[in-house]
């Protein structure tokens, strides 16, 4: 017993000590893997300003219905639609496009015009081109400001976490052309 216990301490003596002297006590030197307590604290705050063009009518939709469930729901329940919707700098169709909503939504509510959206904001123009933010949440569009979260994203915004707050903007909205105002707020690396 003796012999065991013996054998066993200096088997993990030997361990420790070659872990402190061949890493110095860190996951290696040569990781390419950084561990979060290695990082630096360089979190940012992000904030964006768009707009969201929906197009429902015309030749040259930008949504389609996917799922038609054929229930009398007044709510349209269980309907699901796939986009690709321009963003834009500023309200106006013609302002320079920065981007694309593209993902699927879905009415989600028996009681009210909530959706479950799964969009993905992918930037083409500007500092963040080539980045996206996913956004995956409720959206109750019977409200005219409504606030949603960012879950997260690639590029720039790898990790990124927060919120948006859309209004539809109704007075100048046509049924080709559904503008939706963007506020989002990420903090990411």
């Amino acid at each position: 017993m003796a012999t065991t216990l013996s054998f066993f301490s200096l088997f993990t003596l030997t361990l420790i000590l070659a872990h402190f002297s061949i890493t110095n006590g860190t996951f290696s030197e040569k990781s390419n893997i950084m561990l979060h307590t290695n990082q630096q604290n360089t979190e940012k705050t992000t904030h964006l300003h768009f707009f969201y063009h929906e197009n429902l009518e015309g030749k040259n939709p930008t949504v389609i219905k996917i799922i038609d469930p054929s229930t009398n729901s007044p709510t349209g329940f269980g309907a699901t639609f796939m986009m690709d919707n321009l963003l834009t700098l500023q309200q106006e169709l013609t302002s320079k496009p920065i981007g694309r909503a593209q993902g699927i939504f879905g009415s989600a509510s028996l009681n009210d015009r909530g959706l479950v959206m799964l969009i993905n904001l992918v930037f083409i123009e500007g500092e963040f081109a080539g980045s996206t933010l996913s956004l995956l949440g409720r959206n109750p569009v019977q409200d005219t400001v409504r606030e949603m979260p960012i879950v997260g994203g690639t590029g720039v915004f790898r990790f990124a976490r927060g919120f948006a707050v859309v209004k539809s903007l109704y007075e100048i909205s046509t049924s080709e052309n559904f503008v939706v105002e963007y506020n989002v707020t990420v903090s990411h690396p």
